[in-house]
């Protein structure tokens, strides 16, 4: 393993993208980095840092967010605790450390949000502090060049991995750290035939010797998804739409949301619905299926759009145009296909 620290080095020196957190190793830009990029693909990523760092370029300028506004500059992402941690964890480093980032690991990582590896990422790439960054992409190149059948979903696993590469770490720790990654992305891929023929550490890879490396690394098998069913309601009155707020706890707490009934209604049960709350509506129309897929879970939703003749009975709802929809308020992944299929159905009712 040691003999990989050279050419790895050497390899990521050349040839790194060039990435918008990496100009510098301030530590807020890789650390908002960091949390933007779990679960989520680069490219995807940074259009939404450019804009994050255009509204909230400090640290202090993220403790005093207004909270709305902080998940709509995250809208998309997903996950939005990641952004409400982000949030405490700024205002801890205010409170505490008069907003200058705290720069040993063990500091770093008693911050809300920030786990094993987000904290060894920044506390060796900004403050070259020997600490290993153990992901999916790493664990994946160091199976196949230990030509190592271990399952990955195991923490024991983990941790030795980690303290594998915490014993050969050079100086530069942050350069290794993310000549790791890199490699992962970009050459020892997860999906497909890996580009062993350009891999600068090929000649110490037991699985390439051993052309193995399609069947590392191991990982169990998931627990398949629970299912939930939904129906989602799309009021429309006057060009403005109806939207509420999500319960405090749960699963997207606290965000903005569509009229949202557990299970599938059909139309009847929908006009049933209507009638029995004495809302009054001028149409009704089914609208689209769409099933979101979160980490433990499925929502199975349908759709109907109501086009109402006033608002009365419609309780416990902002009423907001398409604009502001857009411009202020945050809405979860899992309601946008409706926002889109309801903005096409206002548009041609104009155009009829």
């Amino acid at each position: 393993m040691k003999k990989i620290v050279d050419p790895l080095l050497k390899w990521y020196v050349q040839n790194k993208r060039l990435l918008p957190w990496r100009k510098d190793k301030n530590p807020y830009h890789v650390w908002v980095s960091e949390i933007m990029l779990q679960q989520t693909r680069i490219e995807a990523v940074i259009d939404y840092y450019y804009h994050f760092m255009d509204k909230l370029p400090t640290i202090t300028s993220l403790a005093n967010c207004n909270h709305d506004k902080l998940l709509k500059l995250w809208e998309g992402l997903g996950y939005y605790n990641r952004a409400r941690n982000l949030q405490k964890a700024a205002q801890i480093i205010v409170e505490k450390y008069k907003g200058k980032f705290p720069q040993s690991y063990e500091q770093i990582l008693a911050l809300p949000g920030i786990g094993e590896y987000t904290a060894s990422a920044i506390a060796s790439i900004c403050f070259s502090l020997k600490e290993a960054t153990v992901d999916g992409n790493v664990l994946r190149v160091y199976m196949r060049l230990n030509n190592c059948y271990d399952d990955i979903s195991n923490p024991k696993v983990k941790k030795k991995v980690r303290e594998k590469l915490i014993s050969i770490m050079p100086d530069d720790s942050g350069n290794f750290n993310q000549s790791l990654m890199e490699l992962g992305e970009t050459i020892c891929i997860p999906n497909g035939i890996p580009k062993c023929d350009i891999c600068p550490i090929q000649n110490y890879c037991k699985a390439f010797s051993k052309k193995t490396y399609l069947e590392l690394p191991v990982k169990s098998i998931k627990k398949e998804k629970a299912e939930e069913f939904y129906t989602i309601l799309l009021f429309i009155y006057q060009n403005k739409v109806a939207i509420c707020r999500r319960n405090e706890s749960g699963l997207l707490h606290n965000l903005w949301q569509f009229s949202c009934f557990s299970g599938h209604m059909k139309l009847s049960q929908v006009k049933e619905y209507l009638n029995t709350n004495h809302i009054e509506y001028q149409k009704i129309k089914k609208s689209i299926h769409y099933t979101h897929i979160f980490t433990h879970k499925k929502w199975n939703m349908d759709s109907y759009i109501i086009f109402l003749t006033n608002t009365n009975n419609i309780r416990n709802v902002e009423w907001v145009t398409l604009e502001e929809l857009e411009k202020i308020y945050a809405l979860p992944g899992a309601f946008q296909p409706f926002k889109k299929a309801m903005i096409e159905e206002m548009i041609n009712d104009d155009e009829a």
